[in-house]
């Protein structure tokens, strides 16, 4: 049986940063514009339209990949 005290704890730090990470789209996506960063793809001709956040899937990798890191080193 696996350890329930441990399985909640992961719990607990998932749900934390999943709320810090939709506090983060909600609020302050207005300001930084993140999902309009230079080196996104869109190109729009009659009505269809491609679009992909290359540049922001670059920088949201590279922001979770530095947190888990950081968050592993115990």
């Amino acid at each position: 049986m696996p350890d329930l005290e441990a399985l909640g704890k992961i719990m607990l730090l998932l749900g934390g940063i999943f709320l810090a990470i939709g506090l983060f789209l909600t609020l302050g996506g207005r300001f930084l514009s993140l999902g309009k960063l230079p080196g996104d793809i869109y190109f729009k001709k009659g009505n269809f339209t491609f679009y992909f956040p290359l540049m922001t899937g670059l920088l949201l990798s590279f922001i979770l990949t530095l947190l888990f890191n950081i968050l592993g080193r115990r």
